[in-house]
């Protein structure tokens, strides 16, 4: 938070409010101001004059009492998040607060500075993206165009005012009800194939076709479908915005009957414009002729279809000469869009050269029946569709790039919770000192993946990560949290510089550190007992480094071996633990974590701890 933070505190009790301050003063890494009230009503005398960016509230007020504290104070200044602070004896108090509309509560008496200055920072936020929720919802119901979402099986479940003018059903009169009452009944089938193009992945943008008001009148639609997916990423349901395109439908006709002959495309346009009789098997062209295409007007007057589409590029060819002639002399329907089409294929030109032609084309219309005439304008869009490709390549890779790393980190995660969750399934006595161990060892290692991503994006590369600078903020964090920070134990990091890694390899083998490291924290060092904690990484060598350049590769397209050693002068591991048949979730985790990485564990006993990993690291995961 880059901004002075301003906290309220509603707190009676000097000693409390003292606590508060210090915490704050010691741990909050942003600029904050603290002012504290004792009573109710000042506060909220105090709210109407200034603002604040968050509120803490003790409950028990000399002026008011219990969840009516909380109650007074959300219902005047709703928009800022408030924490609660409740007693021992008054958590229940607190649960319901946050039901209510509290951000967070926090039991005095064990808060500690992390948790404080999380909960403030967090709240602030959850509150800032309730409020872009809202702002969202607001846009949404706004909105002229129909936006409706509809579950899989076709069932309507959220309707705007749009969708309540443009088909004229009321949110109460359609919810829950089939899509199907909005098809006229030539299309009945419509909806079961878009939902199915959905399904399939498909994206489907602008699609023109007909709808059914509830007045019985048919109009003309644009609309665009997009998938709705849960938090598993499981496809859940199918967005549609839909516009009332029925007038500019009747305007677009009523040129089109106007203009059908009437050509007016110059040679500054860059595009030339036809017109092919089907039957006499004659195409006229005028405009940029020869700029497109490198024949002149002379070489192409009067030429069929077959000079035109034997220059087509073979893959497009069917697609070409089907779309020019399929549809003539078919009757047409009203809600039916035959009249226009639209390609994008590969022509070559008189030099040889293939280029990208758009080709935007009618076929002219007399009564109900389609002519044997087309009318259509082509032009030149090479260079759109390399820029097109360029960053649809660029798009793609981000896009997967993002959806890995996300979706492996989240996997790790709830990987991790199952198998802690395994150690306390058959329990039928539960210790508190214990579940509150394995919280935390869980969130020590959700945040060596999240200081991961901390360091990545901090980085000037997107894809690899500086481990020598990560692993110094990991085991400065595993410091903290263990509380050793002042103790008479070292940490002494002997870590070559220049390792990088990509995030396959870093979120592995920094999770593998997490354990090792807490480990010797936790049971190293007993009682009053110092010591130290070491870790190495380096790169193996064979012979000299000539010019720093590193010689590390074993064998050709092999990659680079690394060397990992976490240990300690601690008590000692008992002889009884082992590798290959620990019951502790953190030695199985080191274990699954290095087979993950390919690599070779050891454990010496000699004098402490000592873990040693090695493992190989291909070309195209590391950089140097």
């Amino acid at each position: 938070m880059d901004n002075n933070v301003k906290i309220l505190l509603f707190e009676d009790n000097p000693g409390d409010a003292g606590l508060i301050e210090d915490v704050l003063e010691e741990f909050a890494d942003f600029r904050y101001e603290l002012i504290n009230v004792e009573t109710l009503n000042e506060g909220l005398s105090l709210l109407k004059e200034s603002s604040f960016d968050v509120i803490l509230s003790d409950l028990g007020l000399p002026d008011s009492d219990g969840i009516d504290t909380f109650l007074e104070i959300h219902a005047r200044n709703s928009r800022v998040p408030i924490i609660i602070l409740t007693g021992m004896n008054d958590e229940r108090i607190g649960i319901d607060a946050v039901k209510k509309g509290a951000q967070d509560y926090l039991v005095k008496g064990q808060v500690d500075g992390r948790l404080l200055k999380r909960s403030v920072q967090y709240s602030i936020e959850r509150k800032k993206a309730e409020e872009r929720v809202k702002n969202l919802a607001s846009v949404v119901e706004s909105s002229n165009d129909a936006i409706i979402t509809k579950s899989l099986d076709g069932i309507i479940t959220s309707w705007n005012q749009g969708a309540e003018q443009i088909y004229g059903y009321s949110a109460e009169e359609i919810l829950g009800k089939s899509s199907a009452i909005l098809i006229p009944q030539d299309l009945g089938k419509e909806t079961i194939k878009l939902a199915e193009m959905i399904i399939q992945g498909e994206n489907i943008r602008q699609y023109q076709t007909s709808r059914l008001r509830k007045d019985g009148k048919i109009i003309d639609i644009s609309m665009t479908l997009s998938p709705i997916f849960g938090t598993s990423g499981k496809l859940t349901a199918i967005s549609v915005i839909a516009r009332d395109i029925t007038e500019s439908k009747k305007a677009e006709e009523k040129l089109q009957k106007s203009e059908e002959r009437y050509r007016i495309v110059t040679e500054q346009t860059g595009q030339l414009i036809y017109e092919y009789d089907i039957e006499e098997n004659k195409i006229y062209w005028a405009g940029a002729i020869e700029k497109v295409t490198g024949y002149t007007q002379e070489e192409l007057l009067n030429t069929g279809i077959e000079l035109w589409v034997n220059n087509v590029h073979p893959k497009d060819q069917k697609k070409v000469w089907s779309q020019k002639i399929k549809d003539c002399g078919q009757k047409v329907k009203s809600t039916e869009n035959k009249r226009n089409f639209h390609l994008e294929y590969c022509f070559r030109r008189k030099d040889g050269d293939y280029i990208y032609i758009e080709d935007h084309g009618v076929y002219l219309q007399k009564g109900n029946y389609l002519t044997n005439k087309v009318l259509g304008i082509m032009k030149d869009i090479t260079e759109r569709k390399k820029a097109e490709s360029f960053l649809k390549k660029i798009e793609e890779a981000r896009k997967k790039e993002i959806h890995h790393r996300i979706k492996n980190n989240l996997q790790v995660i709830s990987s991790l919770l199952d198998l802690q969750a395994e150690k306390f399934v058959h329990n039928d006595i539960y210790d508190t000192s214990k579940i509150l161990a394995a919280f935390k060892d869980s969130q020590n290692r959700v945040i060596s993946m999240a200081l991961i991503h901390e360091e990545l994006y901090g980085s000037k590369e997107v894809s690899t990560l500086n481990f020598a600078a990560y692993l110094r903020k990991l085991t400065d964090e595993l410091f903290k949290c263990y509380n050793v920070g002042n103790s008479e134990t070292d940490m002494l990091l002997e870590i070559e510089e220049n390792i990088f890694f990509d995030m396959d390899i870093a979120v592995p083998l920094g999770m593998i550190v997490n354990e090792l490291v807490s480990n010797s924290l936790k049971h190293a060092f007993p009682g009053d007992i110092t010591g130290e904690i070491q870790i190495k990484l380096s790169r193996e060598r064979n012979g000299n480094s000539e010019n720093g350049e590193i010689e590390g590769k074993i064998e050709e397209g092999r990659g680079i071996d690394y060397v990992l050693t976490v240990s300690d002068n601690g008590v000692g591991i008992p002889d009884s633990v082992s590798l290959e048949d620990s019951d502790t979730l953190g030695i199985q985790l080191v274990t699954i974590l290095v087979d993950q990485l390919e690599g070779r564990l050891e454990l010496s006993r000699d004098s402490g701890t000592e873990f040693v990993i090695e493992f190989t690291v291909a070309e195209n995961s590391k950089k140097f």
